[in-house]
């Protein structure tokens, strides 16, 4: 189970305040990872949060706390493999016209057993946002059963 997250973001406030609206949640400075961080929370009942620093902070092994943040650009790159799936409690349409609102790309996209919605945050950063019946087709899909039986399909 994942409790929470980090990513970078050219605008660690509007990127805060867009998942707070995705997740009808609530955005927050969070001060203890450096200036211009930002916290988002979505009062679930895991208590999930996305913490959001400004693109090109790093976190390296060390320190009083076993790692340190250190701002900086990190060879001026801006896509990465990574990206997260979450649950909103919007519709599909919500979520399209919140993304037009923050300048988001959004898509539609059938991922086989399941579908979400993609979210580019400045254009490199991928969140999967699932509606409530995305969510569903999730959990049936995304058990070990379930995708040791998509795997055998697909073979």
């Amino acid at each position: 189970m994942i409790f929470h997250i980090s990513i970078p973001a050219d605008d660690p406030a509007a990127t805060a305040q867009f998942l707070a609206a995705l997740w009808q949640g609530r955005a927050y400075a969070f001060p203890p990872f450096g200036k211009g961080s930002w916290v988002t929370m979505a009062g679930d009942d895991r208590n999930s949060a996305v913490e959001i620093y400004p693109r090109g902070t790093v976190m390296v092994h060390g320190g009083d706390e076993a790692y340190d943040v250190q701002a900086g650009q990190v060879d001026g790159v801006r896509e990465q493999a990574g990206h997260a799936a979450i649950a909103t409690p919007l519709d599909i349409d919500q979520v399209i016209a919140l993304a037009e609102r923050f300048g988001i790309a959004a898509r539609i996209c059938d991922r086989g057993p399941f579908h979400v919605i993609e979210l580019w945050i400045d254009g490199c950063t991928m969140f999967e946002a699932l509606t409530p019946a995305f969510q569903q087709e999730y959990l049936r899909a995304m058990t070990i059963e379930g995708w040791e039986g998509f795997l055998a399909a697909a073979a």
